[in-house]
């Protein structure tokens, strides 16, 4: 994993490249010198080591997106904010099972980097909003609830939502 300044750096020069390949009379390798930088672009906006993360969450494989996501050594460094964003989520769902102060400090530090859906957002409040009910906030946790339903247009965490408010209604 590079540096996200080094894949903008090394997608800069592979088009370069490209460029002299076609002045060259190289039609076939400038195109492929073209396509390998947008590869290396593609791989700035979307994080390869996210991606492989998401992948393994999917399979519910939580252990395998974990080892994914600790191969990230400097995430402010190696990623760009929404990126980073994600990041934080993901380690915010994966560590909320063991340790809930460094989730909610993961979670927190995901919503104010920016998260990209609405419904990701939703699911880091509902998330939130669980370990508020945890540690008996009641009133952050009835905010954090309400944020999440109205932030949740396709009604994805509209069952998880109707059980946190039953749950609260115990507290």
């Amino acid at each position: 994993m590079f540096h996200k300044y080094i894949k903008i750096a090394l997608a800069v020069l592979i088009t370069a490249w490209a460029v002299y390949e076609f002045t060259q009379g190289h039609i076939g390798m400038g195109i492929m010198y073209i396509l390998l930088a947008g590869v290396i672009v593609f791989f700035y906006f979307k994080n390869e080591m996210l991606l492989m993360a998401f992948l393994r969450v999917r399979k519910q494989d939580f252990a395998g997106a974990n080892k994914w996501l600790d191969k990230i050594k400097n995430p402010s460094g190696a990623l760009i904010r929404k990126q980073e964003g994600y990041f934080n989520l993901m380690k915010g769902i994966m560590t909320s099972q063991t340790n809930l102060n460094e989730s909610e400090k993961y979670l927190k530090n995901a919503l104010k980097l920016g998260l990209s859906m609405n419904h990701d957002i939703a699911m880091a409040k509902l998330q939130l909003a669980g370990i508020a009910m945890t540690k008996r906030r009641k009133r952050e946790a009835t905010e954090l609830l309400n944020e999440a339903k109205k932030l949740d247009k396709y009604n994805m965490l509209t069952d998880q939502i109707k059980m946190f408010k039953e749950q609260l209604k115990k507290i």
